[in-house]
C-alpha cells in the first residue's frame, strides 16, 4: 500500500488505526487487514435503523445552526412561508397527526430560510425520518395536546426571534425547544 499511495509505511498504519476505529476495518496480527464495514442493504431506509434519541440529538446538532443561518439570510417571502407555516401548526392544537405534520412543515420552512440548498436537504431527510411509520404510536404517546400547546409557544416566539433578527433569543428559544422534546421522548420532566 505504501508503494501504490507513494507514501511512507507509518501513513498507512496510521490510516489503517483510524479505519479500524471506525469499525470499517478489522486488523488481525499475523492475518492481515480485513474490511469489515458493511453499507446497509438497499432496501433499508436510514428511519428503519434511527432510534427516535438518535434522530432529536441529529435535530440538537443541526437546528442550532439552521437558525442562526436563517437569522442572517430569510428574506421577506421565507419569513411569510415560516409565518403561514407557523399559522398550521398553530392550528393543529388538537390533532397529534396533523400537527406532527405541520411541524415538520413549520421546521422545514424554518430551514429554507437559511437559502442552504444542502442545509434544505439535510432538514428534509430529517423529516422524512420523522414521518416514518414506525414512529406513529409513539406519537400519540408523546404528541398531548398540553405538550403541543408548550411546543407551538416555542414555534411562535421561535418566529418573532427569526423575523425581529435576535440571534441569541432564537438559539436560546430553539435549544428549549428541542430541550423539552427529548425530555419528553426519556419520559423526564422538563426543568423549572
Amino acid at each position: 500500500l505504501a508503494d501504490l499511495f507513494d507514501t511512507s509505511r507509518g501513513t498507512i498504519r496510521e490510516a489503517l488505526r483510524r479505519l479500524q476505529e471506525l469499525g470499517m476495518v478489522d486488523r488481525q496480527i499475523g492475518s492481515g487487514t480485513f474490511v469489515s464495514y458493511r453499507e446497509f442493504p438497499e432496501h433499508t431506509e436510514i428511519a428503519d435503523v434511527t432510534s427516535p434519541l438518535e434522530l432529536i440529538d441529529v435535530r440538537i446538532g443541526l437546528e442550532p445552526h439552521i437558525v442562526r443561518l436563517a437569522v442572517a439570510n430569510a428574506t421577506a417571502m421565507d419569513l411569510e412561508r415560516m409565518r403561514k407555516a407557523l399559522d398550521k401548526v398553530e392550528a393543529a392544537f388538537s390533532d397529534p397527526e396533523a400537527f406532527s405534520s405541520a411541524d415538520c412543515e413549520f421546521h422545514l420552512a424554518m430551514a429554507e430560510c437559511t437559502r442552504n440548498r444542502l442545509m434544505v436537504w439535510l432538514y428534509q431527510l430529517v423529516n422524512e425520518t420523522r414521518g416514518h411509520a414506525q414512529w406513529a404510536a409513539m406519537k400519540s404517546t408523546i404528541v398531548t395536546p398540553e405538550r403541543i400547546a408548550q411546543y407551538n409557544a416555542h414555534h411562535r416566539h421561535l418566529y418573532n426571534m427569526v423575523a425581529k433578527r435576535d440571534l441569541k433569543g432564537a438559539v436560546t428559544t430553539i435549544n428549549e425547544h428541542l430541550e423539552n422534546a427529548r425530555n419528553h421522548l426519556l419520559g423526564v420532566s422538563p426543568r423549572a
